[in-house]
């Protein structure tokens, strides 16, 4: 009998995604990196405990009919006065500090990813018009970018953010907060990401494979979205991740300095703001706590986003 012979022709199955991704230089830089390791298990415990809180905190913050004045200012529970479940403590209206923290860290995690992509969107959009078509498009859009960036980000913050709260109605001023931040935030951050892309713009459009797409006359919108936007995802990315910490950052500034998220509606800033008014009362916990999620938060994504930053140049491979 004749033996049946593989058929030579038989296409090889590829690889998934996730085999690839092990098999890329950005997973074996990863694996050989101690702090981004160490950061990204850190930040994934702060995000997922954040936005799991409500499955195993013993109160809701937000809700005010749950708190009781009587269980106000108990010490942390490793402490003389310490009561149980209030394992770090309460605050001065009896609202449980890790409850408070778990959902601030929510409030404050969603605020600066909610800045990096209405900045991304906005500053790849102007980006990639003033990029590729150049001219008058070009220097408009840079110009008012330059206006922008002769100011602080932190100013034109808090000036964004108190003249919304004047401007809107009583009823919308506490509920539209968090978006007042957002807009408040990627007023002035849009322009690095718009600046990116555009210089990345401006080499890819000369390039053969844009030049055939031209002569084929595919749509311009197309060109720019499908095959010069991927070729500036390495910078955007490092980019973005950076400006997430950012974001966090300018979020808890405003909430501390009262133009920010309501007392009501706690973030990290916030409680950080209420605890500093009774730092020298005693209270310490209720200003520490905080402020460590806070720092624990914004310096796993900065070591992350310079891990990430250093493993996408190609100049120090």
């Amino acid at each position: 009998m004749t033996a049946i012979q593989q058929n030579p022709t038989t296409p090889r199955s590829t690889p998934s995604r996730l085999t690839r991704l092990r098999q890329s230089d950005l997973w074996w830089s990863f694996k050989h990196h101690p702090s981004a390791i160490i950061a990204a298990i850190l930040l994934l415990v702060l995000i997922v405990s954040a936005f799991l809180a409500p499955l195993f905190t013993v109160q809701n913050p937000y809700d005010l009919a749950s708190l009781d004045l009587l269980n106000a200012e108990i010490p942390p529970i490793w402490m003389d006065e310490g009561q149980w479940p209030f394992i770090l403590g309460t605050d001065v209206q009896g609202r449980d500090l890790l409850s408070a923290i778990l959902y601030g860290s929510r409030a404050s995690i969603v605020i600066g990813a909610a800045s990096v992509a209405v900045s991304l969107v906005i500053g790849s959009t102007l980006g990639l018009i003033a990029g590729y078509h150049g001219k008058w498009a070009d220097s408009l859009l840079m110009r008012a970018g330059d206006v922008l960036l002769s100011m602080p980000t932190m100013l034109i913050a808090i000036l964004v953010s108190a003249l919304a709260r004047q401007l809107l109605p009583p009823y919308l001023r506490e509920v539209g907060a968090s978006g007042v931040i957002v807009f408040a935030i990627s007023l002035s951050a849009w322009v690095q990401y718009a600046r990116t892309v555009r210089a990345q713009t401006m080499v890819e459009r000369n390039k053969e494979y844009v030049q055939a797409a031209r002569l084929i006359r595919v749509p311009t919108w197309r060109i720019m979205l499908k095959h010069i936007l991927p070729n500036t995802t390495t910078p955007l990315l490092v980019t973005a991740t950076l400006n997430f910490g950012l974001g966090i950052l300018i979020e808890a500034t405003l909430s501390f300095l009262g133009v920010g998220m309501p007392p009501e509606q706690p973030s990290l800033g916030t409680l950080i703001r209420i605890g500093n008014q009774y730092l020298f009362s005693g209270l310490w916990w209720i200003v520490l706590f905080p402020g460590l999620q806070l720092c624990l938060l914004v310096v796993s994504i900065n070591v992350l986003g310079d891990w990430l930053r250093d493993a996408l140049n190609p100049k120090l491979r």
